[in-house]
C-alpha cells in the first residue's frame, strides 16, 4: 500500500505556522526536524496540528482524555479505556467474536486529537463531531493525545468542564528504547528519511530532553503534578504496574472513569475477560494489527514490539543506564514520583 507523504504539506488547510524565533530547530528523537514550542519538542506540522487542536477544540463534560508519552502504552491503554466504556454493547466474554477491536485498531478506536494536519482527510478530526472514525454508539467520547499538560486546550483543563484525564507513563529507559525503535522505523514513511538513529545519538538526544513530546520528565511531572492536585480530574498510572497488577488497576481505571464494575461483573470475570481481549499479545497478533495501516499511512504492526518491562537493559550499557539515572533522580527530586527499571 502507498504511504502518504507530507512533506509538502507547509502549511494546515486552516491556520499558517508561526513558529517561535530563535534557535529552536534540532534533529532529535522523531521521525524529522523537532522544533520547540511551549517548552516542548515537536515537527513543524505536528505544531500545526496542536495548535489548531489548542485553539479549536471544545471538551464536553463526558469526554474521557488518553494521555501518553510516545511509545508509553498508548495502543494498550486505548484498548482498555474503549472495552470498559462500550462493555454493554460490546461484552468482552468467551463469543465476543464482533468486538470493534478484533478488527479495528485501538488508535483508529481511539483517536490522537493532536494530529489532524498529518492526513488528508480531516474528517477524523472534525472537532465539531463525535471524533471518531466508526459509529459505535459509544456513551461518550474517548480520545486521546500526547500533548504536555500545560499545553492542552483550555476546554479540556477548565474546573467546569468535567472531563476526565488518564495519563499512563512509563520508565525511562524503556520509553527510550521503544521510541528509538519505532521513529526508526516510522522515518522512511513519514518523510523518506531511510536515514536511522543509533542508540548513541537516540539516547543523547532523549537525555538532552529533545525528543517527540519532550522533556521526558517534564511530560511526566505535569501530569503527576495535576492528578496530586486534582486527582478527580486526572489519573496517573504507570505501565509497570498495569503489567504487574493488570486487575487492580483495570479496577481503578473504570473507577475512575465513572464505570465502575458491578459486583456480579467481577463474579463473572467480566474484569478477566477484558484484560484478555486487551493484552498486548492478543492484539499483536490480530489480522488488523499485523496487515493493517493506520490511516492508510504507518502499518500498525510497528505499533507492536515486546511490551516487557526492563527489556533496555539488552540495549543500554551501563553507563547509559547510570547517567539516565542519575539525571531522572534530578528532575524528579522533591516530587515524589519514582520509577522503577
Amino acid at each position: 500500500m502507498a504511504s502518504t507523504n507530507n512533506n509538502n504539506h507547509e502549511k494546515g488547510d486552516e491556520i499558517s505556522l508561526d513558529l517561535p524565533k530563535g534557535d529552536v530547530c534540532r534533529h532529535g528523537l522523531g521521525s524529522d526536524v523537532l522544533y520547540q514550542y511551549q517548552g516542548f519538542w515537536r515537527s513543524a506540522i505536528g505544531i500545526e496540528s496542536i495548535k489548531d487542536f489548542q485553539q479549536n477544540f471544545k471538551a464536553l463534560g463526558t469526554d474521557l482524555i488518553i494521555a501518553t508519552m510516545p511509545k508509553s502504552g498508548s495502543i494498550w491503554l486505548k484498548a482498555l479505556a474503549f472495552a470498559i466504556v462500550n462493555r454493554i454493547n460490546y461484552p468482552c466474554s468467551n463469543n465476543y467474536h464482533q468486538h470493534p477491536l478484533l478488527t479495528v485498531s485501538p488508535h483508529d478506536l481511539v483517536p490522537f486529537i493532536d494530529l489532524k494536519h498529518f492526513f488528508p482527510d480531516h474528517r477524523l478530526l472534525d472537532f465539531t463531531n463525535t471524533i471518531t472514525t466508526h459509529d459505535y454508539n459509544s456513551p461518550c467520547r474517548v480520545i486521546a493525545t500526547h500533548v504536555p499538560y500545560p499545553s492542552l486546550a483550555e476546554s479540556i483543563k477548565k474546573p467546569a468542564t468535567n472531563c476526565k484525564i488518564v495519563y499512563l507513563c512509563r520508565n525511562p529507559q524503556d520509553t527510550l528504547i521503544s521510541m528509538w525503535m519505532f521513529i526508526n522505523k516510522v522515518r522512511p514513511v513519514v518523510n523518506n528519511n531511510n536515514s536511522s538513529l543509533s542508540i548513541d545519538e537516540a539516547f543523547e538526544f532523549f537525555y538532552e530532553g529533545v525528543s517527540e513530546f519532550g522533556p521526558f520528565w517534564d511530560h511526566v511531572l505535569g501530569y503527576w503534578k495535576e492528578s496530586s492536585e486534582n486527582p478527580q480530574k486526572v489519573l496517573f498510572l504507570k505501565y509497570e504496574d498495569l503489567k504487574k497488577e493488570p486487575k487492580i488497576q483495570v479496577k481503578k481505571l473504570a473507577d475512575f472513569m465513572g464505570y465502575s464494575f458491578s459486583v456480579d461483573e467481577e463474579i463473572h470475570g467480566v474484569i478477566e475477560d477484558i484484560i484478555s481481549l486487551c493484552s498486548f499479545e492478543q492484539l499483536k497478533n490480530l489480522d488488523v494489527n499485523k496487515n493493517g495501516y493506520w490511516r492508510n499511512h504507518v502499518e500498525n504492526k510497528v505499533f507492536f514490539r515486546k511490551g516487557e518491562v526492563g527489556d533496555s537493559k539488552n540495549y543500554l550499557t551501563p553507563l547509559m543506564v547510570e547517567r539516565l539515572d542519575r539525571l531522572m533522580e534530578e528532575k524528579l527530586l522533591g516530587s515524589g514520583l519514582v520509577f522503577q527499571n
